[in-house]
């Protein structure tokens, strides 16, 4: 029994020790196959009817290099498409001839971009030519453009706060060469109180980056108007206006979820003192095409009102006249205890072009109080020759001069009925 046991063990013991040898084997074998294909498929391609293409690139044009780095991204033929034809492009790019935009790649091992080995450069790609459209509110800016705000509004219903975010402004156009800007932001018509940015200096294109918070009730929200005013701070501490930003709220949508991103250029304040009862401003333009007259009312300023309340709302009334016979009537919303009210609403009237020399508009600004008689607080009229005079007369001329252009001017307001 013992010679038994002991033949047995030297069995067992002889067949491990043969798995043991094929296994080794077996494994360098496998080494030995990758070694071959490895220096195979790194050995030089020859590249059939290439005119020559390759021969003149040297070993370390071939080779990426970690030590150089360049912005180009290198463009490589995998080694399943050698042998093809190619052509040279002015760019130095190459593309490849009659190729068949349906066909199937080859499949075959997936691996990393260091093991495509037996692949060779054949042009970079320019990462110029992938980079997202440019933002063109950076960029295009009209002719006498004195400056463009970026701001951010958002309204918390709950807490009843408007959050407004100064973001930035861009190509200022100060008084001299140096400029230090700040805002003042207003939540009119409240023009007693205001918030105010950081000063940023020595730069025409500051960026602000700031919030700012303002406590009004949903019920006000759309009643109200921001006001921005970009001033420059000169070497002798004095504030010059460059110019204000004028954004009505009641157009937009503010809700907790829906925060507004936004940009409007800058105007000039009207630095003349306010006429005896105030001043008007609006767009006019005509589409002889379609016909149509179109009236922005924009916003009017030192309104002399019958009574100092926020009970007592100011509108304008615009009227399409001819031969001094009413055609049509229309009416902004009411802006309530505001002597500066803004409007930014536009109407259109059906007018014939031939009815233009015999038409006029009529822009009034009434005051109304609940319970009590609507005051007339002043009013203006632009047409032809046969009824009006100076800057009526002139802006209507514009106006057909210009045919569906928005034509923009202030306007005197008198107290005649």
């Amino acid at each position: 029994t013992e010679q038994a046991v002991a033949v047995a063990g030297g069995i067992i013991a002889g067949v491990l020790l043969f798995v043991l040898i094929g296994i080794t084997a077996y494994l360098l074998w496998k080494k030995f196959c990758h070694l071959l294909s490895y220096e195979k498929l790194t050995s030089p391609v020859k590249a059939t009817n290439a005119n020559a293409l390759f021969q003149d690139q040297s070993a370390s044009e071939i080779q990426l290099k970690s030590t150089s780095r360049s912005r180009s991204v290198p463009f490589i033929i995998p080694p399943t498409l050698h042998g093809r034809d190619w052509v040279n492009l002015t760019n130095e790019e190459q593309v490849q001839e009659d190729s068949d935009p349906y066909m199937t790649p080859h499949s075959g091992p997936r691996s990393s971009f260091h093991s495509l080995a037996g692949a060779y450069v054949v042009g970079t790609i320019n990462p110029e030519l992938y980079k997202f459209p440019e933002d063109k509110s950076e960029t295009d800016f009209p002719e006498g453009n004195i400056g463009r705000l970026w701001f951010s509004i958002e309204y918390e219903q709950e807490s009843e706060r408007l959050l407004v975010s100064l973001i930035k402004v861009r190509k200022l156009q100060p008084p001299a060469d140096s400029c230090s800007p700040f805002v003042k932001i207003y939540l009119l018509p409240d023009e007693r109180s205001y918030l105010q940015s950081k000063t940023k200096r020595k730069t025409l294109n500051p960026q602000f980056d700031e919030s700012f918070v303002f406590q009004v009730s949903s019920k006000m929200l759309l009643q109200r108007t921001l006001k921005f005013l970009v001033y420059h701070v000169d070497k002798h501490k004095k504030h010059h206006l460059l110019g204000q930003v004028i954004f009505p709220l009641k157009n937009e949508t503010l809700t907790d979820d829906n925060k507004l991103v936004l940009w409007r250029d800058l105007e000039k304040e009207n630095l003349e003192p306010p006429s005896e009862y105030g001043d008007i401003q609006f767009s006019l333009s005509y589409n002889d095409y379609l016909g149509r007259l179109t009236v922005v009312v924009l916003r009017a300023r030192g309104l002399k009102l019958q009574e100092e309340s926020h009970a007592a709302s100011v509108y304008v009334k615009v009227s399409l006249m001819n031969h001094n016979k009413l055609i049509k009537s229309k009416k902004t919303a009411a802006v309530l205890g505001s002597p500066n009210p803004v409007y930014n609403e536009t109407f259109s009237f059906k007018a014939d072009q031939t009815e233009l020399d015999t038409a006029s508009l009529s822009l009034s600004v009434l005051q109304s109080i609940k319970g009590e008689k609507t005051h007339l607080l002043g009013r203006v009229v632009v047409g032809p020759f046969m009824y009006t005079r100076g800057k009526e007369l002139e802006h209507w001329n514009e106006m057909i001069s210009k045919p569906k252009e928005l034509v923009k001017r202030w306007h005197t307001l008198c107290h005649s009925t």
